[in-house]
């Protein structure tokens, strides 16, 4: 098959962005250090959630819901411990002089949290017998090594 060029076409090249002869090949993602470093946290707090994941359920939690979103925000995990709704929120940092992650969630993130948590449950029945809590999961990921995942309950 013959290529654009040969055809008499120049692939167009994006301004600030690699073309298509540019040799990064590692396309979507690729085309400025701003784009790669939202990636790379983006994938780190994905890999924070799966950890989260693992510990909620390993410990008796049953999953409803990933990433759910309303116009108000995003919950990052919803579940069930019993009779209880448990709304989620995890927090992953790369070890190092950051806040620690149980440091992250101040009064206005709480507040936000319950008003997500009220909107859930609006959309999936109204509040279970065993009323709504509000746990936050922190996870540091070192260099080298396993993560650290820690599970606070009711921080809300």
């Amino acid at each position: 098959m013959a290529s654009m060029e040969s055809m008499g076409e120049r692939p167009e090249k994006r301004p600030g962005g690699p073309g298509p002869d540019s040799g990064s090949g590692s396309g979507a993602g690729s085309g400025s250090g701003e784009e790669a470093a939202a990636a790379a946290r983006r994938a780190l707090g994905r890999y924070g959630e799966d950890l989260a994941v693992r510990r909620l359920t390993e410990s008796g939690m049953r999953i409803l819901d990933r990433n759910w979103r309303c116009r108000d925000g995003e919950i990052d995990i919803v579940a069930a411990e019993g009779d209880a709704l448990v709304v989620c929120e995890v927090k992953t940092r790369r070890a190092g002089p950051y806040e620690h992650p149980m440091a992250a969630v101040r009064a206005g993130k709480a507040e936000r949290l319950r008003l997500l948590a009220g909107r859930w449950l609006e959309r999936h029945g109204g509040p279970p017998p065993g009323g709504v809590r509000i746990d936050l999961v922190g996870v540091i990921v070192p260099d080298r090594g396993a993560p650290s995942v820690e599970h606070a309950k009711g921080v809300a």
